[in-house]
């Protein structure tokens, strides 16, 4: 795959990413290793370089299996660029707490700390707030960022499912540019393209990492593990336009969907879910499209249900 630049960082990147939410998810260690190795070995063996993390995918077994992944295959690392994501606290921890974000100092340090020891790295390469908290102290984020960077912790940050409002409050307290904002955007969720998103980021030269690219599935063999926000989707009119193009292509219809969003000028990379080996090979094929302006605004009308204005 080709790479790229993270924002205005030295860190590099495939077109496409490897998310890591499901590599342990079978509840059985034995189970989950053996479903983690094979991805894994996969994406590496297709050229993903970007392995993306959060400290609560799995209830931190996914960060805690590939650990063992890269201790037991140590010539990994050099070639990966590590994400992970903090700040989202869970359901009843302690007893009778509600789900919340919590981006003060003593957490983010505190759950960095734990994502080191889980990776088994001695420096993350980039570290994102998960979700906004609404009780975000920029002026306090600012200065868990700056310690962890001069500890040599993490290498650079970033933020995800941030308004550009949200992005914009956070790095005017920073000295050092926020390298990514992690979005959810594909052709059954569109809102990026239109909230400001996606321009903030060209404006600013931060990459947007786009997760769920697929619509969680609803765009490739059908929707599975869909979250609460995304049950409302429906892909029925973009489907047959994207079998369309994948057969005037010779493509998977998935190919063609990220292939869409590649095209995009903010230079988007798409985190790829998948846990089937053969699924993450034949999605680099997108890294190779090129779709027509044509083809493209096909699609975005379809996805918008009305024509351009």
């Amino acid at each position: 795959m080709k790479t790229q630049s993270i924002g205005q960082t030295s860190l590099q990147s495939s077109r496409l990413a490897y998310g890591c939410w499901r590599i342990a998810t079978q509840g059985e260690v034995a189970a989950d290793y053996a479903t983690a190795k094979a991805a894994i070995f996969a994406a590496v063996d297709a050229g993903y370089t970007l392995f993306d993390h959060a400290d609560i995918y799995c209830d931190g077994e996914a960060e805690r299996v590939f650990g063992r992944i890269l201790h037991e295959n140590p010539t990994l690392r050099a070639g990966m660029t590590i994400a992970t994501k903090g700040g989202i606290r869970f359901k009843h921890r302690p007893a009778g707490a509600p789900v919340r974000y919590d981006f003060s100092r003593q957490h983010l340090i505190s759950q960095a700390e734990l994502s080191l020891k889980q990776l088994g790295v001695e420096c993350i390469d980039l570290l994102h707030l998960h979700r906004p908290d609404y009780l975000m102290d920029a002026e306090e984020v600012a200065g868990a960022f700056t310690a962890l960077r001069q500890a040599g912790k993490v290498r650079e940050f970033g933020v995800s499912n941030f308004s550009p409002s949200q992005f914009s409050l956070l790095q005017s307290r920073l000295s050092f540019p926020l390298a990514v904002n992690q979005v959810e955007v594909s052709l059954v969720q569109l809102y990026a393209l239109h909230d400001g998103t996606l321009d903030q980021c060209q404006q600013l030269k931060v990459t947007p990492l786009a997760w769920s690219p697929l619509g969680a599935g609803l765009l490739g063999a059908g929707g599975k593990d869909l979250l609460p926000g995304q049950a409302h989707y429906n892909p029925a009119c973009v489907l047959p336009v994207l079998d369309r193009i994948a057969q005037e292509r010779g493509l998977p219809r998935e190919v063609i969907a990220l292939a869409w969003l590649l095209k995009h000028p903010a230079r988007m990379i798409p985190i790829v879910g998948s846990t089937n080996p053969a699924r993450i090979k034949l999605l680099v094929q997108a890294d190779q499209l090129e779709l027509t302006r044509e083809e493209w605004y096909h699609l975005v009308t379809v996805a918008r249900g009305a024509e351009m204005p």
